[in-house]
């Protein structure tokens, strides 16, 4: 199955800001400003982190909706630790936040749900292959 494509379009108003195009959605990434950019908007490893935390909220969400768990607020934190991307580790930490009137249990379900998010499943235990072409 194939998806839609992601456009990625550049800004020439910056020196290295560009517009990602998600169907209907417009997201501005920049580098920072010691990489050259002008921090107008996350970089790509933002946005990785950032897909990470995203899809951990949302799965608790959809998941406490199906099972009728009373969860009313979800935070999820990402921090990164890159000092060894370089030698094949990149580290995430996820800090999740629950507020609602939730058991114990529920709010241990809740967190074992968050480690299945197909995110976290595609970054730790799928091979993503990557082909690049000049269009």
């Amino acid at each position: 199955m194939s998806s839609p494509a992601i456009e990625v379009k550049r800004d020439q108003s910056l020196s290295m800001r560009h517009v990602v195009h998600v169907r209907n959605h417009l997201i501005s990434v920049d580098g920072a400003v010691e990489e050259g950019g002008d921090d107008a908007g996350p970089n790509p490893h933002d946005l990785y982190d950032a897909a990470l935390g995203a899809c951990k909220a949302l799965t608790m969400v959809w998941y406490a909706k199906r099972k009728n768990i009373p969860v009313e607020d979800i935070q999820v934190a990402i921090t990164r630790d890159n000092s060894e991307e370089r030698q094949g580790t990149y580290r995430l930490a996820a800090s999740i936040s629950l507020s609602g009137e939730l058991t114990e249990a529920q709010r241990q379900e809740l967190l074992a749900v968050a480690e299945k998010c197909p995110v976290q499943k595609l970054m730790t235990s799928v091979k993503t292959e990557i082909t690049t072409t000049l269009a």
